[in-house]
Order: C-alpha cells, then structure tokens, then sequence
C-alpha cells in the first residue's frame, strides 16, 4: 500500500470534489443524526472563508484513491501560536494508516507556519446515548494530544418542547429583567448593533469554560462581524438573532444567535449565547433564548430539531438548555497538542 499526500487549495476543483465525497461518507456513518454534509458549506471554506483565518487543506491517497483529507485552520489576527486541525478518513479505508500519515504532514505544516500547538475535536457516546466510534478518541490519544475541553452535544425535539412550562419560567424570569427590551433581526447585524456584537463576541472566549485549551480571547471588531456575516452569507445560513437592548444606556447587553442550513429545512443549530457579565441576574439568557427560539420557529415553520455544544463545566448555559428542553446526545472532546 501506498500513500500519498499532497496540499490543495480552491483552484483544484478534482481535489476539492473529491475531499467533499470523503467528507459526506463520514458524515453518514460517525454522525448519521445530523444534516447531510453540506456542499455549499464546504466549497465556502474555500472561496469564503472566515475572516482572519488562513485555511491549509491536504488530500491523501491510498494507491492512488482518494482517503482522507486534513484542514487546518490558521488564526491571522490573534492566538498566532494555535491552530485547529479536522482531520477526516473515508470510512471504507480507515485503519490503514492514512490518520497517521495526514497528522504527519499537518505536524510538519504547522512547524514550518511557527504554530505551537493545535486542537482538534473528536465524538464519543454517552452511557445512554446513540452508539459512536471510539476510534476517533484513540487516535488523538495516540498522537500525544491532551484532552482539554470535555463538551456535551445537546438536542430540542420541537414537538416536545413543554411550552405551558417555558411560559411560566418566562413569566416568572421577566420581572427580574425590567429595563431591558428584546430587539430581534435576520441575517446581517444592523449598523446600529455591530459595535455592540463584536463587543459581546469578543467576550466569548473570555467567558466560556475553555478547560486547558490555551486559546486567547479573539479581537473582534465592527470589520470582523461584517466578515463574518459575508463568509456566513456564502455558507447560506439563515440566521435569526436576538438581543437585550439596555434601555438606560441604550447597549445590547446580551445576544443570542440560531441558525438553519441551506441542505435541511428541519434541522437548527442554536450557536452563541452572551451575557455581559455586569447584566448578568436579570434571566436575559433565558429570556433570550426562548424569544429567539420562537422567532426561528415562527419563520422556519419546518424545523423539528435544534442542536447546541456546551462545555461540560458551563452549568448556567447548561441550566438554561435544560429548561428549554435540549437534552444530552454525546460527548465531544477538545484535544490540544504540543507540537
């Protein structure tokens, strides 16, 4: 057997089609609950990427068929010593060694780019969850990567939300929020909000519980957020946001964010919840939260499950999730390693 790997880029249309149908046969097998791997995502890594990060990608070969590929994401604007690796081997040439050969060459990449060190993530099974391959965890053990960040996937079956429950903890949480008004909007942040969002997304890696994962806070501004909504636009997510406008200083204070793919009208995933901390004990997240699920619901008709990622350790947001009916799906693992 022979294997051969060699770095690609967006111009290789062959090597881009062929990652993506790697990609896809994952996919179906590791995670078979979620969406299908979606093309327009992925050719938007390529022609719009997010900003401040440069994207390595490499295709391997085993005699000559195409069986793994690497991405590599380089942080431009901060965390210049880090980088995030997905690494993905189809699963009919798995245990051949095409993981270790493609960890090798991204050591050698991230080397030669001065990184120090890389995250990636893997899945595993919860005792009562779905059944997931435990191959993934293995391989990162064997690399020499430190598990750092233990995460939970959590899911809401719409059906099942217990909205006469949901009502009576809004009703009981907005007294605690008066001076505080929900504005909420579709797609790209208005003007009036942008310098208030990037404040808050700048925030998200100082607030979150990021274990041992040696990740800076982001620097996030207004050119930031207009990127992000470019590269997001690409990706063809519609997106339904939510904030909690302070009315005394006029600030969103807090903000929420669910968004829907272009390849699956009945899947959502609820992505950022952010706080400022000096508002924090007023129930904004869970009034925002439950306000921004029912505007998703109200313009996304279809959608029958929402997906969110926690940190193990993050029991407020967790608190929350659990109120709003998200319940445990599998466990997600944040391994760093020292290069």
């Amino acid at each position: 057997m022979s294997i051969m790997i060699a770095s690609f880029d967006g111009a290789d249309r062959a090597s881009v089609d062929e990652a993506y149908l790697i990609g896809a046969a994952a996919s179906v097998l590791d995670l078979p609950d979620l969406p299908p791997f979606c093309r327009r995502r992925f050719d938007a890594m390529f022609h719009s990427p997010m900003p401040g990060s440069q994207s390595l990608w490499a295709l391997a070969r085993l005699d000559g068929v195409p069986a793994g590929y690497l991405r590599l994401d380089l942080p431009q604007l901060d965390n210049t010593d880090n980088a995030t690796a997905d690494l993905v081997v189809h699963p009919e040439l798995r245990r051949r060694g095409v993981g270790r050969a493609l960890h090798e060459y991204g050591v050698r990449l991230l080397l030669e780019h001065g990184r120090k060190r890389v995250v990636g993530m893997t899945v595993s099974a919860l005792p009562d969850g779905p059944a997931r391959s435990v191959a993934g965890d293995a391989f990162a053990a064997s690399t020499g990567a430190q598990p750092a960040l233990a995460e939970v996937r959590r899911r809401l079956e719409v059906a099942e939300i217990d909205r006469v429950a949901l009502r009576a903890a809004l009703a009981e949480a907005r007294p605690r929020a008066e001076g505080y008004k929900s504005v909420c909007w579709q797609g790209a942040t208005p003007q009036e909000y942008v310098a208030d969002i990037a404040y808050l997304d700048g925030r998200l890696l100082m607030d979150a519980p990021m274990g041992d994962v040696q990740w800076e806070p982001e620097q996030v501004d207004a050119e930031r957020i207009r990127g992000n909504d470019r590269a997001l636009d690409a990706r063809g997510r519609r997106r339904y946001h939510l904030g909690m406008r302070h009315e005394a200083s006029g600030r969103l204070v807090a903000w929420t964010l669910l968004d829907v793919g272009p390849s699956a009208d009945w899947h959502a995933f609820q992505q950022i919840t952010l706080v400022d901390p000096a508002h924090r004990g007023h129930r904004l997240g869970l009034i925002a939260k439950a306000e921004n699920l029912h505007h998703l619901l109200t313009h996304e008709p279809a959608v029958r499950v929402i997906d969110t990622w926690n940190a193990a350790s993050n029991s407020y947001m967790v608190a929350i999730n659990d109120q709003l009916g998200f319940r445990p799906v599998d466990s997600w693992t944040d391994w760093q390693l020292i290069l």
